[in-house]
C-alpha cells in the first residue's frame, strides 16, 4: 500500500510538472512579462517567424508575412542589400538621427537600429545596417548632430545579417575602423557572398572593449546566430550613468540546437543584466525597445519626466524572460 501510495504521488507530482511547462504555460508567463510594454516583442517571438511557421494570436486577425530582413530564419538567404533592382527607395527606410543620452545616438534606418557611443577617445557603433544606407545614415547623420564619423575606431557587430553587418565594410575602408564580431560569426560571414567587412578583431565572452572613458563588455549568445554578441554598457542621462544592456538578436531559428541555445542565452543574459543592475534595454531593431515611439519622442523633447528608454531592472528583467519563455513554447516544434 506504501508503495502504491509513493508511487501515486510521485505521478501526481510528475503531472503538476507537465501541466506548468506545456507550450501554453510558456506563452502565458511571456505575456505576464510582455505586460504593456513589450506586446511588440511578444507577438513577433511568441506568434512570428520561428519553429512550427508564423502563427497567429489567439483572437488577433490573419496577418500577412513577416517583413523582409527580421529575424533569424528569415535572414538565412543572406541578401546583401542589392539585388537585381538595386537598393529600396530611401523614403521607404530613411530615418533622422537622434542624440538619446549625453553619449548615446541612434543612427538607424526606420527598422534597424545604429547605436553610437561617444567617448573620450573616439566613437564606438554597435551594428552598421546595410551597405545601401550606412553612409546616409550612420555619416550623415552624424555630420547632422555635430559629430565626426572619421571617429569612428570600433565596430562591434551584433551578429552575421546583412541589416547588421553590411555596413561595415564601408566604415572600414574610409575611416579604418576596427570591426568586431565572434569568431562563430565570422566563420558565418566568411561562407557569404556580397558585401561584408574584412575579417578583424574577434570578440571573446566577457571581452571588455575600453575606448577613452568608456568600456562596452560582449557577451557571446549564441542562438540567434552562432555567435551572437549582447553587450552591456554606460548611458549617462544628464551625467546620471545608467547600465545599458543590448540584446544582440531577437529571431528564433527553427532548429532544435539553436533554439536550446538561445534559451540558454536569454537566460544567462537575464543574470548578467540582474547583477549589473541595468535599467535600460535596447535591441538592433526599433520594433522591439519602444524605439519607434521613443525617438520621435526624444527628437521633439515630447515627453515629461525621466528618459523614456530609462525602465528600470525588473522591465529589463522582464524583455528577456519574454525572449526565453517564448522560444521555450515553441521548442516542441523545433527541427
Amino acid at each position: 500500500m506504501k508503495i502504491t501510495l509513493g508511487l501515486l504521488l510521485g505521478l501526481s507530482t510528475l503531472l503538476a510538472q507537465d501541466a506548468t511547462d506545456t507550450a501554453d504555460a510558456h506563452i502565458a508567463a511571456a505575456k505576464a512579462a510582455a505586460g504593456d510594454d513589450f506586446q511588440n516583442l511578444f507577438n513577433f517571438q511568441c506568434y512570428g517567424p520561428g519553429p512550427g511557421g508564423q502563427r497567429t494570436p489567439p483572437g488577433a486577425p490573419a496577418r500577412g508575412a513577416a517583413a523582409p530582413g527580421r529575424g533569424g530564419a528569415q535572414n538565412a538567404g543572406r541578401g546583401r542589400g542589392r539585388g537585381p533592382q538595386g537598393p529600396p527607395d530611401r523614403s521607404t527606410w530613411h530615418a533622422e538621427p537622434v542624440k538619446v543620452f549625453d553619449n548615446l545616438y541612434f543612427f538607424g534606418q526606420t527598422e534597424y537600429s545604429v547605436w553610437a557611443i561617444t567617448t573620450s577617445r573616439g566613437i564606438i557603433v554597435l551594428d552598421t545596417i546595410f551597405d545601401y544606407s550606412v553612409e546616409d545614415e550612420v555619416v550623415e547623420g552624424m555630420k547632422k548632430l555635430g559629430l565626426d564619423p572619421a571617429q569612428i575606431k570600433y565596430a562591434v557587430v551584433s551578429h552575421a545579417h546583412p541589416d547588421h553587418d553590411g555596413g561595415a565594410r564601408y566604415l572600414q575602408d574610409h575611416f579604418g575602423t576596427r570591426v568586431i564580431m565572434s569568431p562563430a560569426d565570422w566563420d558565418v560571414l566568411d561562407k557569404t557572398n556580397g558585401t561584408k567587412p574584412k575579417r578583424d578583431m574577434e570578440a571573446t565572452d566577457g571581452q571588455k572593449l575600453t575606448l577613452g572613458d568608456t568600456t562596452v563588455t560582449m557577451y557571446i549568445t549564441p542562438g540567434h546566430t552562432p555567435g551572437t554578441i549582447s553587450s552591456v554598457f554606460t548611458a549617462k542621462d544628464h551625467g546620471t550613468p545608467h547600465v545599458v544592456a543590448l540584446w544582440g538578436g531577437v529571431g528564433l531559428n527553427t532548429n532544435r540546437d539553436a533554439l536550446e541555445k538561445y534559451i540558454h542565452s536569454a537566460q544567462r543574459f537575464s543574470e548578467i543584466a540582474k547583477q549589473a543592475g541595468a535599467d535600460i534595454i535596447l535591441t538592433n531593431h526599433t520594433d522591439w525597445d519602444h524605439s519607434k515611439i521613443n525617438l520621435p519622442l526624444l527628437a521633439k523633447g515630447a515627453f515629461a519626466g525621466p528618459n523614456p528608454y530609462i525602465v528600470g531592472n525588473a522591465k529589463v528583467l522582464n524583455f528577456l524572460k519574454v525572449a526565453e519563455e517564448c522560444a521555450t513554447a515553441r521548442i516542441g516544434a523545433a527541427n
